[in-house]
């Protein structure tokens, strides 16, 4: 990438560097290692990798300073995610989920919620993650079957969440279960923050997976699980707004991130390979449909670059911007993919041996589709906005006063 993109501030290029160089001493040199132990079928999530990023503060790098967290909004926390994800897609992924849990406190804590929980995140001595999916539901957020009763002065959880990102190494979950009926209505609902260590929270098995090696995100079964109620976020019937500005406001912009650092990966690795490989005595890159393909990395990933940062600015800067923040997620998942088949291409025979990271890089790209709505879900989404029937005022205006960095 050359020079400074157009939203980028001195401190935002500070951060990069930062995180670049923390990436390439401490995580790239256990790329292979963690590739190895999901090969083997052991323990999917890297401890030890994810501890040591958290310990720099990142996850924290929007919780506000009076927490103990960076407070420098959402295009730093873009910033932070890519650069881990150029080198390892699961750290990124990490990295995001952890982000993705801390939204709910954000936006939805009690004064007391925040303060207990918002400094060990941001010092990395807690990882939240947030259990919304059902097996039967996906993106049917209404569709859920979990349930939480009210038990005097408790809330007692039953049901089964998948696709946690950060499963087995959290230690928070924020849970969305129903208090209500069987309709499905939006008030039916609500948010729990459950401690990971809690009775009657179970990790189920972690199958092994086609990539983000080193990233987990498994199942977890909730068997009579009993929550005080203090820990409620928000107030009863808040958990469809909870899920919903979690993934509108941080899901779909940190996954445009991740897609965005491994986008730049497959650019550079591909422009390595080119360059180094040789036809007819000169370089592959010279050749003109081998120039095409690699012109047409750049070009989407430019554009991806380009529509993700401006959203993550226009949420600093307290601006409407749901559907840049769907837009931004939707076409960098799929031009991620895209670009990674592009690659497989201009390798050839050289990307179907095992050891190329090329293909470490498409198995990671494949993840991106679903999490935070599939591309369908997005469409549907923009397709209201366009015609005028969006469900409700756009989230990323609700939560202005929540979303802006206090320094902005």
């Amino acid at each position: 990438m050359r020079g400074k993109p157009v939203f980028e501030t001195d401190d935002h290029h500070r951060l990069r560097e930062q995180v670049r160089a923390f990436a390439l001493a401490e995580v790239a040199p256990r790329v292979q290692q963690m590739a190895q132990r999901a090969a083997t079928g052991a323990d999917p999530a890297d401890a030890e990798v994810s501890a040591l990023i958290a310990r720099q503060g990142w996850i924290g790098v929007t919780i506000p300073a009076q927490y103990g967290g960076m407070d420098a909004g959402h295009l730093a926390k873009t910033i932070v995610v890519e650069e881990l994800a150029r080198v390892s897609g699961a750290m990124g992924a990490m990295a995001q989920a952890s982000q993705l849990g801390t939204a709910p406190i954000l936006h939805f804590g009690s004064a007391e919620q925040k303060q207990q929980w918002l400094p060990p995140i941001a010092q990395g001595r807690c990882l939240p993650t947030i259990a919304v999916t059902e097996p039967d539901s996906g993106s049917h957020v209404l569709g859920m079957q979990a349930t939480a009763r009210r038990d005097g002065g408790h809330w007692v959880l039953h049901g089964r969440k998948s696709y946690i990102g950060n499963s087995h190494i959290a230690d928070l979950h924020l849970v969305i279960a129903r208090t209500g009926g069987r309709e499905e209505r939006s008030r039916e609902l609500s948010a729990f923050l459950v401690e990971a260590g809690r009775d009657g929270v179970r990790l189920l098995p972690h199958p092994r997976t086609l990539g983000l090696h080193g990233f987990c995100f498994g199942d977890l079964a909730l068997e009579g699980c009993r929550v005080p109620d203090g820990n409620l976020l928000g107030q009863q019937g808040d958990g469809l707004a909870v899920a919903y500005s979690s993934s509108i406001l941080y899901g779909r912009p940190n996954l445009a991130a991740v897609a965005l650092g491994i986008h730049q990966a497959i650019a550079e690795e591909t422009v390595q390979f080119a360059r180094q490989r040789r036809r007819y005595g000169a370089p592959l890159a010279e050749l003109p449909a081998i120039e095409h393909r690699i012109g047409l990395i750049q070009h989407r990933l430019i554009t991806a670059r380009g529509a993700a940062y401006q959203a993550a600015s226009m949420l600093d800067r307290g601006q409407a911007c749901d559907q840049e923040l769907m837009n931004a997620k939707y076409y960098g998942a799929r031009a991620v993919v895209d670009s990674a088949r592009e690659a497989m291409e201009v390798h050839g025979a050289a990307a179907l041996r095992t050891g190329q990271p090329v293909q470490r890089l498409l198995r990671d790209a494949l993840h991106l589709e679903a999490p935070a709505g599939t591309g369908d879900i997005q469409l549907h989404r923009l397709a209201q906005a366009a015609l005028g029937t969006p469900h409700h005022q756009p989230w990323s205006q609700l939560l202005a006063h929540l979303t802006t960095p206090r320094a902005a």
